[in-house]
């Protein structure tokens, strides 16, 4: 029987979005919870604004997201006798210390504007599987807001999942008489935003958006657009790659008055192998992020350990009974 080159061609492109997603998707990362699985009902109107003009087939996204989860050293192969076994995602935990400047809101809300400026050390521990960020900071105010003696804020700001919340030391609230831990049920989503604006995240998200995920160029530079599901379902996220297909600009948007805070702007630049041992992995050395036009983050990355270290996020008893209400 003879089969015409569309159907040919069709077949191929098909089979080529099967193999990166159950590559990606399917191997022991299992890394996409069912908060960032595809989801058939999620839309947005910001979702049809932010695709470029020149949107490409199914084995173009393919193709893109492949080169730049290898860009990253994201995806691995291996292959015995010769033979070449299908990529894995390699990365599920990741721990990054970094330093800069944080800013808390301002007096004023003009875009751009930024508020009370903080010398700041940042340490995150996160994993993909199930999706999970601890972030440790110590902040110490700068300029006109800064007070002589004044003992520097420390926080640690917890998700995992559905829950949220601010521990008073590591591992406060799992073991009695140890620290405090304060539900955050308001700011699940925003949290959890940040996981997934990270390059990694991006990369997987956009596997798990599946065939919402569209390809197109602007001003040259390769972009990805693709909705967000889940708790996350009202985001869209545009990712642009630079020259060397890292992710190089997230901006994320929502057309939910309620969730404002989702409107974010990160940059990534500077990328390095910036393990202690190199595992040719990369990550950016610089980290600038903007939160509704305001800045929020500056950080130049220190150290990153991307060889899956044993991380745990036990969410404490209060802080699902918090959430269940």
């Amino acid at each position: 029987m003879l089969i015409r080159a569309a159907s040919i061609t069709a077949i191929a492109k098909r089979a080529a979005w099967a193999a990166l997603c159950a590559a990606f998707i399917l191997q022991p990362v299992g890394a996409q919870s069912t908060n960032f699985k595809a989801s058939a009902g999620s839309k947005s109107t910001a979702a049809e604004a932010a695709v470029g003009a020149t949107t490409t087939s199914s084995g173009d996204v393919a193709k893109t997201l492949q080169t730049a989860a290898e860009a990253l050293g994201l995806a691995r192969w291996s292959g015995v006798g010769g033979q070449r076994l299908p990529e894995v995602d390699v990365i599920n935990t990741m721990e990054i210390w970094g330093s800069g400047t944080t800013y808390s809101p301002g007096p004023s809300s003009k875009p751009g504007e930024p508020g009370t400026a903080f010398k700041t050390e940042y340490h995150a521990a996160l994993g993909y599987n199930p999706p999970a960020m601890r972030v440790e900071a110590t902040r110490t105010a700068l300029g006109p807001a800064a007070q002589p003696g004044a003992a520097p804020q420390h926080t640690i700001e917890v998700v995992r999942e559905k829950y949220a919340w601010n521990e008073s030391e590591l591992g406060a609230g799992l073991v009695p008489g140890k620290g405090t831990v304060t539900p955050a049920v308001a700011a699940v989503n925003a949290r959890l935003l940040q996981l997934w604006t990270l390059p990694y995240g991006v990369i997987k998200a956009a596997i798990a958006a599946g065939g919402k995920t569209k390809v197109s160029t602007e001003n040259g530079a390769t972009v990805l657009t693709f909705p967000l599901s889940g708790l996350l379902s009202d985001v869209m996220v545009k990712a642009t790659l630079d020259a060397q297909n890292e992710v190089a600009k997230v901006e994320t948007q929502t057309d939910n008055p309620a969730h404002a805070d989702l409107n974010t702007e990160t940059e990534y630049s500077d990328y390095a192998d910036h393990g202690e041992i190199l595992t040719d992995v990369k990550s950016p050395g610089r980290i600038v992020l903007k939160q509704g036009g305001h800045p929020v983050l500056d950080l130049k990355i220190k150290t990153l350990d991307a060889n899956n270290p044993y991380l745990i996020f036990p969410v404490p008893a209060n802080v699902k009974t918090a959430a269940a209400q």
